[in-house]
């Protein structure tokens, strides 16, 4: 013991040892951790991510399989419910046409606001049953003055139509909609149609949607579905145009006609009003206030109708910063939500179990929660992982045959984009993370689990500065950038991306399932969005 021949492992890597000595001190400690700690916990992170894939698939399936049954054999809605039209008689005019509030809601909305407010002007109702208000929560004034004078134009065309502001912003969109509905005007109105300030109704949305309700006292909302003007402005609005055609398409069909549930739009929507107070109102707790009240609302009995063929034209964000902020909402926002009602769902007893079951696993739990984390971790880190560990297995099905079915599933809703398909996956896996990560800070309820930022809107400015440059000479040298390189770049996407081309190099050269290829493709697309070009990019037809 007094010999001083006690060998030093680590440390001596740290006394002017070399670069090599550094390496060899770190694979060491490797083989030391990888069987006893890294091996297990990357055999249950397989597992686990095998569970999650099966119970999206067998959700993809289902959904599958009813919208076909759905297809072929339900009856057109129409038919399920009572219809019919309503027709303004000769002698009483349109006092047989129940009386509609439509509210548009609004923050600093420069580029589409006259889109909107022109759009419900332009609805074919009775002009002494409709009433339109502009929630205006507008911080700049001259947007402002700008929203206001063209309410006063409208007015003075005879259109019955208010512009409201609040002193403050509190609560967002659900504060504003909750104070239009207190006005003493309201009272005389039974249905509130709720237009975003990006979205263009066709003049006969109102006689196509209110007849439900007319004759249906059991249904609380229509909902129309979103067609999107600027699907093919690039390829980042394509990507969103395939996942919210699914959306539309399967998901809110199959909930519409198995179960008379679905979550709201947060717009291109009617309500009826007594419905909303029934359910208690708007509610700011979360920031899917839509999807909040029709759960409180379909737990109270109210059925929901789902109008396919009842299309209402919208923006899609053409930008990736606003995508990401809109995707964290969206994300955030449901989880949070089970967060709070999951036991109040379990505990009701004014639905079936079917349906209790269908809202808290179905709805919540696989498609709001799982779906986000399974695409992320199995396919961007666990799959990664296991090339550099041998040792774990992934089993072909979980890593190819499952997620291509998954794929197909959801690519039905929009056939015209087949052929970018490959490209979709790659980027709902890069959106996957920021989906992740916003799943688990509503589950958790940690910083940003309130945070409401407006989507940017660019209205007709895209269309305008197209039609523009065509009848300009090409210019001589390039433009300069509007934005800084470095504010365009996002760490978490990058960080990623060289994650990923370091377990493709590894599998290239140690791997024996050609992982690398899919690896490399995926890191491609990491960085590209991490660059935040994606937005950029214009598809080909």
């Amino acid at each position: 013991m007094a010999d001083g021949t006690t060998k030093v492992l680590i440390p001596e890597t740290f006394q002017g040892g070399s670069s090599y000595d550094i390496a060899g001190q770190i694979g060491l400690i490797w083989e030391l951790i990888k069987a006893p700690l890294i091996v297990p916990l990357l055999r249950l992170g397989v597992y686990v991510s095998l569970a999650m894939a099966l119970m999206l698939f067998i959700e993809r399936v289902y959904m599958g399989v009813v919208i076909v049954l759905v297809k072929m054999f339900w009856k057109k809605p129409e038919k399920r419910y009572n219809y019919e039209p309503l027709q303004e008689d000769l002698e009483s005019g349109g006092s047989n046409f129940p009386v509609v509030l439509v509210q548009i809601p609004m923050f600093n909305e420069r580029e589409v606001y006259k889109i909107s407010i022109g759009a419900a002007c332009g609805l074919s109702w009775p002009s002494d049953r409709l009433v339109i208000q502009v929630l205006d929560d507008s911080t700049d004034p001259t947007i402002k003055k700008m929203v206001e004078a063209e309410c006063q134009r409208w007015a003075s065309k005879g259109i019955n139509i208010v512009y409201q502001i609040r002193e403050t912003r509190g609560g967002y969109k659900a504060g504003a909609l909750k104070e239009g509905l207190k006005r003493s005007y309201v009272k005389h109105c039974e249905y509130v149609a709720i237009m975003d300030a990006d979205f263009r109704p066709e003049p006969d949305y109102l006689k196509r949607a209110i007849p439900f309700l007319v004759h249906n006292p059991e249904i609380a909302l229509v909902q129309a579905r979103w067609r999107f003007v600027n699907s093919d402005e690039c390829l980042l609005t394509r990507m969103q145009e395939m996942s919210l055609d699914y959306h539309f398409t399967v998901e809110q069909e199959v909930g519409s006609a198995t179960h008379a549930f679905f979550g709201f739009n947060g717009t291109a929507g009617v309500w009826r009003i007594a419905a909303i107070n029934e359910a208690g109102g708007w509610k700011d707790r979360t920031t899917v206030e839509d999807m909040d009240l029709a759960v409180r609302a379909g737990l109270r009995g109210w059925k929901f109708l789902y109008l396919g063929d009842l299309q209402v034209k919208s923006e899609l964000p053409s930008t990736f910063n606003a995508f990401r902020f809109q995707q964290h909402r969206w994300s955030c926002g449901p989880a949070n939500l089970f967060r709070k009602m999951v036991m109040e769902i379990a505990m009701n007893k004014k639905v079936t179990l079917w349906k209790k079951f269908y809202v808290i696993y179905s709805f919540f739990f696989v498609r709001k929660i799982i779906a986000h984390m399974v695409t992320f971790f199995f396919y961007c880190v666990v799959l990664p992982l296991t090339i550099l560990v041998p040792e774990v297995h992934v089993p072909i099905w979980g890593a190819v045959y499952i997620p291509s079915i998954i794929t197909i599933l959801n690519s039905v809703g929009t056939p015209r984009s087949i052929h970018l398909l490959f490209y979709w996956i790659l980027f709902e896996n890069v959106m996957s993370l920021h989906r992740t990560k916003a799943t688990l800070i509503g589950l958790f309820e940690a910083g940003r689990a309130n945070e409401w930022v407006v989507t940017e809107k660019l209205g007709d400015t895209v269309k305008k500065a197209a039609d523009a440059a065509k009848n300009k000479p090409a210019p001589k040298f390039f433009k300069k950038p509007k934005f800084k390189f470095v504010n365009r770049m996002h760490m978490l996407e990058l960080g990623f991306g060289i994650f990923l081309f370091f377990c493709g190099c590894y599998d290239f050269v140690h791997g024996k399932n050609n992982y690398f290829v899919y690896l490399f493709l995926q890191t491609i697309t990491f960085l590209i969005c991490g660059f935040g070009y994606v937005g950029t990019i214009i598809p080909s037809s």
